[in-house]
């Protein structure tokens, strides 16, 4: 018997089975009423009584053994049926669809450009909150209190009532939006002593009406330096080390006189890289930046006698229109996979 059990199980899976039909009569000749397993079973009563307990054993589990090919076989029918009907193959239908692997925002991937190329010069990135003070987004940047920057018509004002968790203010004093990441650098003055060399990335709010370049929301990183001896020399030397190796080697930087209330003097900065094609032929404001006024040292306790700085912003939205030829700002807002989907 135990021959006849091998010889079985062999014959059994060596039949082929890719139909339902061809299933059912290997499943019949097998355990069927009439099928070679049955017929073996039914002829254990003529066996010796001692034979009896192992030959059951034995037929069990041949038995179990042609189940389990029997299963095994209704599964891959099943499955490739379902191929043919979905015309694709699919081991679970069950399971969620694949979903697709998303890909850096363009105005992260020029963030951490710039952050790579200051950190690689020495500066350390910080960060601050987006809700601040008016004393570290205006007074302690030396802004008078009747700067345009101030009006409720340019800066996001939350009402006087108004208590922020952990933002602790003085009686009265206004609570913003930030509009620029320069009060980052007054916190960071405020907790450690000079040399320091900081630059501070995040998001900014300004009441500006959406165009192709203007948004009320958008992303500045703004540099500072504070040590002895700090010259508009090391401010120029700087930015164009930036500007050449984010844009090439052939990016020309120029100063112009400007005014900003935290800095003296102070300067817009243009750039011109005539190898971007059109875009860079001709000098394009990119940003501001100035050595940083005494009076902003001194309300932070520094001694302007002995400690000079510099302080740089620009935005990171424009660096992104430059670099990728954006002809409209509010592309990097619009969620256009479309857009996207070019920079991943």
């Amino acid at each position: 018997m135990h021959t006849q059990l091998e010889v079985i199980l062999s014959q059994a899976r060596a039949t082929r089975v890719d139909t339902p039909a061809q299933l059912e009569a290997l499943k019949a000749g097998l355990l069927g009423p009439n099928g070679s397993l049955t017929v073996l079973t039914r002829g254990l009563g003529q066996l010796p009584k001692e034979e009896r307990p192992e030959a059951g054993q034995r037929i069990n589990r041949t038995k179990e053994a042609v189940q389990q090919y029997l299963e095994a076989c209704q599964e891959r029918i099943a499955s490739a049926d379902l191929e043919v009907k979905l015309g694709a193959p699919i081991s679970d239908p069950s399971l969620p669809a694949p979903t697709p692997f998303g890909g850096v925002h363009p105005l992260i991937k020029v963030r951490d450009e710039i952050l790579s190329i200051l950190a690689s010069i020495g500066f350390v990135s910080v960060i601050g909150p987006e809700i601040d003070r008016a004393h570290f987004c205006f007074d302690a940047l030396n802004t008078p209190k009747d700067h345009p920057a101030r009006s409720p018509s340019d800066t996001y004002y939350f009402p006087s009532d108004t208590r922020i968790h952990g933002l602790f203010t003085e009686k009265d004093e206004p609570v913003a939006l930030r509009p620029h990441t320069s009060s980052v650098q007054i916190r960071v003055m405020l907790e450690r002593q000079a040399p320091l060399r900081v630059v501070s990335p995040g998001r900014c709010f300004r009441r500006d009406t959406a165009d192709a370049t203007h948004t009320s929301n958008f992303h500045q990183i703004e540099g500072l330096y504070v040590d002895k001896n700090v010259s508009v020399l090391d401010l120029k030397s700087t930015l164009d080390y930036l500007f050449r190796k984010l844009l090439g080697p052939k990016t020309q930087v120029r100063f112009r006189p400007h005014f900003f209330p935290f800095t003296e003097p102070s300067f817009e900065v243009d750039l011109k890289a005539d190898h971007l094609g059109k875009v860079g032929q001709e000098w394009i404001e990119i940003m501001g930046c100035g050595m940083v006024d005494p009076q902003v040292l001194r309300a932070v306790d520094y001694d302007p006698e002995t400690l000079s700085g510099f302080a740089f912003g620009m935005g990171v939205e424009r660096i992104a229109m430059i670099l990728y030829g954006v002809e409209d700002i509010r592309h990097f807002y619009t969620n256009d996979l479309r857009f996207l989907n070019q920079f991943s």
